[in-house]
């Protein structure tokens, strides 16, 4: 896959691919209808897909930008994966705001990017104040200009927002019916307190740089080794308050079974399962190392109940 960042005087060496539009943010379920129909449009040609660097919330509006649901080099590596042939990067800012719909065609899709045809989800708006519409698109590019209609799963629309809701509701078993995929969060591995090895659990501390983490609490995760490995394991999000009641800071800590390695300075992806509870804080450490290991024969029973994937 070609990384272009289509900048203002940048033109692209490759033109005349089926674009799909949009920021993206999680490729879920909804994007992959779009990048879908773009393959069927361009009938054997370039596929690409543009989208905005930062997200334009962050540019209009940054008291209301959302948290991401993924990273940028996240989103990167997942459509090299999805064998995407360009991925077009839109530098984001005020001068790209206000431009209207049809300049933004002519300067950005056509002269920037060569696009032959243009695929969008149902509704999107672009240009200055959001004039810009599908009507807007057909006119330039006729048929290949292409509206497509909004997915469902489960009864839920698959869109970003929602899955961002459900993620901070804990409700991971259902963001990940929306994305296609686990939620997950991946990070370093980094120096603790040590204190789950002191009773006889031992845990991996994860320095996510996730935006968006599920609620506090505890679950069943899948947690995948850097060899490629996978171990269930289970992970608590919060504060920790039987030990620190006055922590600021969310930590990730999972215990992962059957695993007695040094992990420290590796990168741990921690694939999110299903909530098994809240986050409480336990009158003793004793009653703390009982609730885990009813934790943990509570995840390992949740995980072998439900497919990878």
């Amino acid at each position: 896959m070609k990384v272009f960042v289509a900048g203002p005087d940048a033109v692209s060496e490759v033109r005349g691919a089926v674009v799909a539009v949009g920021n993206f943010d999680g490729l879920h379920r909804g994007h992959l209808a779009l990048f879908d129909a773009a393959r069927t449009a361009a009938a054997g040609g370039p596929v690409g897909v543009v989208t905005f660097e930062p997200h334009p919330v962050r540019v209009l509006a940054p008291q209301l930008a959302p948290p991401l649901i993924l990273r940028v080099d996240e989103k990167e590596r997942a459509l090299r994966d999805l064998n995407i042939d360009v991925l077009y990067i839109i530098p984001f800012d005020a001068a790209l705001a206000a431009l209207p719909p049809r300049p933004f065609i002519d300067d950005v899709l056509l002269k920037r990017l060569g696009a032959k045809g243009v695929v969008v989800g149902a509704g999107f708006r672009f240009g200055a104040k959001a004039k810009g519409s599908i009507a807007d698109l057909r006119q330039a590019f006729g048929d290949l200009a292409i509206e497509v209609p909004v997915v469902h799963e489960g009864g839920l629309v698959c869109s970003s927002t929602r899955i961002r809701e459900l993620v901070l509701q804990g409700l991971v078993d259902d963001a990940a019916r929306l994305l296609g995929y686990p939620y997950f969060v991946e990070g370093a591995v980094v120096s603790g307190d040590a204190r789950g090895r002191t009773i006889g659990i031992r845990t991996a501390n994860v320095d996510s740089k996730r935006e968006l983490l599920p609620k506090v609490g505890v679950y069943a995760t899948r947690a995948v080794l850097p060899s490629g490995v996978v171990k269930g394991s289970v992970t608590n999000v919060g504060l920790r308050p039987t030990f620190d009641g006055t922590a600021k800071e969310i930590r990730i800590e999972t215990h992962i079974f059957d695993l007695d390695a040094d992990l420290y300075g590796q990168r741990l992806r921690l694939e999110f399962v299903g909530r098994l509870r809240d986050e409480q804080k336990f009158a003793s450490v004793d009653a703390l190392i009982a609730q885990i290991h009813v934790d943990i024969a509570a995840a390992k029973a949740l995980l072998a109940a439900t497919p990878k994937g």
